[in-house]
């Protein structure tokens, strides 16, 4: 049974539907409930006077008429709220994170002593020039390491993000089309197992996308690509490696024959940690990429942010590239605000970039050194080895390539005679210890699993991942258990949700009862 597996797995003595009648409590994990549900009236933490509610605020004519809608709690009420919620976060500090897709790296703590450095911490883009000319002198460091390690000929540092940084270059793109009145050029082709921002970014930008097929080896058809490549296509948008985890092989081939239409290619470099300090960027013949530091350089991902996607340019696009940039004359750094030339498209954001992530970042580099290429390449070890351990048991999406990258496709094929999804192999996954892959993308293969253990991992982590992932395979095909992987998670303080209404139709507010 399930129960018994997780039991034998934490060596627990307690049978979890024994417990069923108690639940939300299973153990010392308690479900939390929200803050505005706790609390009494009058029950306050501290001591304010009652106002006259003859004397007006001090805000002109304003007057409170009502409540102000906050909880009313005491001290120890408000910090044992906060401190549950924070052992619901899970991430590299409590485990294995197998989030494939999205580079959930380790980040060293030197990094973040680093970015705390009060005269970083305390800079300000509003203050002048001379006043700020070590948060300049980073990032302007910092753009010259990024460049050394993609080969590439010059680079925007504000981008916010990985999309932001995806719509930058792509309006660069658009911007050298239309000072070179190539107005014919509407069309941006993009492979049909591409992140879902990259079609997004592309109409964001004024082009229109036409979608290249993957072959039987999750890989760019290069003979539909060339089909449709066309005299109006401005440009590609190709992630190499893909979402599949695998390397496009035919990266050169597709830029040369873009250049030859006078087509720019866009690589997004969401899955760099398979190539930086292996592949300079420039020699595949790419004309733009972004960079997602907040994953590829081990800053902190996730909740929204902080990000920074800095993109860097070839030769032909650089005087396109938007502005501001930093630049160095003599010992002085100093911003340039404007483009004389008239050829740039303008501003992404306000400012320089996230200096935040950029002091991280730089900190990474400089602890790293030349070992840049043993983290991309234990990163792709590691991926293999998962492979390798787990192909016998789990079927892989793509089992013609005898390798993959830095992330390893997996797909529900091994269970196609029972009733159990992905969904119910992932969910059970979190009562047996360890957070679920990214599920149901890329949609290439039906009901993927994309494990992604990056370069952090010991073998000994690994093993003990897989032996978990293996047993709960033969759980679920072995067609016994198939109502409680349904009901799983069992073991975790929320219980199974309807996800896809609560995306739909979030509640974003406190609705009192």
């Amino acid at each position: 049974m399930l129960q018994s597996f997780i039991k034998n797995k934490f060596s627990k003595s307690i049978s979890l539907r024994l417990f069923s009648h108690v639940l939300p409590r299973v153990g010392l994990d308690i479900a939390e409930p929200l803050i505005f549900e706790q609390g009494l009236e009058g029950c306050i933490g501290v001591d304010i006077e009652d106002r006259d509610p003859n004397v007006k605020h001090r805000l002109g004519d304003l007057q409170r008429t009502s409540k102000i809608g906050l909880p009313n709690l005491n001290e120890v009420q408000v910090v044992r709220h906060f401190s549950k919620l924070s052992r619901y976060n899970y991430g590299l500090d409590t485990g294995l994170y197998p989030l494939g897709s999205c580079t959930m790296k380790y980040n060293p703590r030197i990094n973040e002593v680093v970015c705390r450095i009060p005269s970083l911490l305390n800079s300000h883009p509003f203050l002048p020039t001379d006043a700020v000319q070590g948060s300049l002198g980073l990032i302007h460091r910092l753009a010259q390491d990024l460049l050394k390690i993609t080969g590439m000929n010059s680079i925007c540092m504000s981008p916010a993000a990985g999309a932001h940084g995806e719509l930058c270059a792509m309006q660069t793109i658009a911007q050298a089309h239309q000072k070179q009145g190539n107005t014919h050029k509407k069309y941006v082709l993009i492979p049909d197992a591409a992140h879902g921002t990259n079609p997004a970014t592309c109409t964001m930008a004024g082009f229109k996308v036409r979608v290249v097929k993957s072959t039987k080896d999750g890989k760019i058809d290069f003979e539909d690509f060339k089909k449709k490549c066309k005299d109006d296509v401005a440009g590609a948008m190709i992630t190499n490696p893909n979402t599949c985890g695998l390397f496009e092989k035919d990266i050169c081939k597709i830029a040369d024959l873009l250049h030859e239409k006078g087509a720019y290619l866009f690589m997004d470099g969401a899955n760099m940690n398979a190539l930086m300090g292996r592949v300079f960027v420039s020699d595949l013949g790419i004309d733009a990429m972004h960079m997602n530091l907040h994953k590829t350089f081990s800053t902190p991902h996730g909740s929204s942010g902080p990000g920074s996607g800095p993109v860097v340019f070839s030769e032909k696009l650089t005087k396109y590239a938007p502005i501001p940039f930093i630049s160095k004359e003599g010992d002085e750094f100093k911003t340039t605000e404007i483009d004389e030339t008239g050829n740039s498209f303008g501003r992404m954001k306000a400012y320089y970039g996230q200096i935040g992530i950029h002091a991280r970042t730089l900190a990474y580099i400089l602890a790293m050194g030349n070992g840049l290429a043993a983290v991309s390449g234990d990163a792709v070890l590691n991926a293999n080895y998962l492979k390798h351990k787990l192909q016998d048991t789990i079927s892989v999406g793509f089992p013609n390539n005898k390798y993959c990258m830095h992330e390893v496709l997996f797909c529900e094929r091994f269970l196609k005679n029972t009733t159990i999804t992905t969904l119910d192999f992932a969910k059970a996954m979190i009562d047996a210890g360890f957070h679920p892959p990214t599920i149901y993308f890329p949609l290439v293969v039906h009901g993927a699993m994309l494990m992604e253990p990056t370069e952090s991992e010991s073998k000994e982590s690994l093993d003990d991942y897989c032996k978990t992932m293996i047993n709960i395979a033969k759980l679920a095909v072995s067609g016994k258990h198939d109502e409680e992987f349904h009901n799983t998670p069992m073991a975790a303080p929320i219980r199974r949700t309807d996800e896809t209404r609560a995306a739909k139709f979030p509640i974003l507010t406190y609705q009192e009862k």
